[in-house]
């Protein structure tokens, strides 16, 4: 019988492994709802081998960007305890491209370029997995920076103003796509995308520490 975690119990799993789902990171602080997205301009190197900033990569009414690596059990999975999120990527950019939302992913993790979170490593993982969306790296942790961002995933969507609407996690369980019971980021993207409110705008994060360089 294959097990599931709850969203109770991934947070008491989160505690016990020393992930991170904290609202400040050192002087970084979470971007605050209502705030237009820093850093815009930046390029970065995309998987494809070209350089994208978020102004390339916004549509018409937005940008979904989600902070995220090759590793983390948060994002891959845990085997049969666990889905991960990863696995939701791709629809959520076919939301997003239906309703003219741009959507990047986002690596961070500086301190493992060496290792896991390569260049050549973030190539292999998007083909395996087949994304359909942007996957960048971060040089220096720069963006994740300047967004405050903490952890693996951690998502941020903006509006066609590059003002933030919602932030924090993708839904209510990591484990089985099937179970989830709050699509939160689902439902701020269409509601952005038709004009109605967003509420809830802010949620926890949960995942993996961005592996910044000290």
């Amino acid at each position: 019988m294959k097990k599931t975690i709850t969203l109770t119990a991934c947070i008491a799993l989160v505690a016990f492994l020393g992930f991170n789902f904290t609202t400040t990171h050192g002087e970084h602080e979470i971007l605050e709802v209502g705030k237009k997205a820093p850093n815009v301009a930046q390029k970065m190197k995309d998987v494809s081998g070209n350089e994208y900033s978020l102004n390339d990569l916004a549509l018409d009414n937005g940008l979904l960007v989600v902070f995220s690596c090759n590793t983390c059990p948060f994002v891959v999975g845990r085997g049969e305890d666990s889905e991960g999120w990863e696995g939701r990527y791709n629809d959520l950019y076919t939301l997003g491209k239906r309703n003219k939302i741009g959507m990047v992913l986002v690596n961070s993790n500086e301190a493992k370029r060496d290792a896991a979170d390569s260049f050549e490593a973030m190539v292999t993982h998007a083909k395996e997995n087949g994304y359909k969306s942007a996957y960048v790296m971060d040089k220096n942790s720069e963006l994740a920076n300047a967004f405050g961002a903490k952890t693996t995933p951690h998502v941020f969507l903006f509006d066609s103003n590059m003002k933030l609407v919602y932030t924090g996690a993708i839904d209510d369980n990591v484990s089985s796509a099937s179970e989830v019971k709050e699509k939160w980021l689902r439902a701020a993207m269409v509601n952005l995308a038709t004009g109605n409110e967003i509420n809830p705008a802010t949620t926890r994060h949960m995942g993996c520490s961005i592996k910044r360089v000290k």
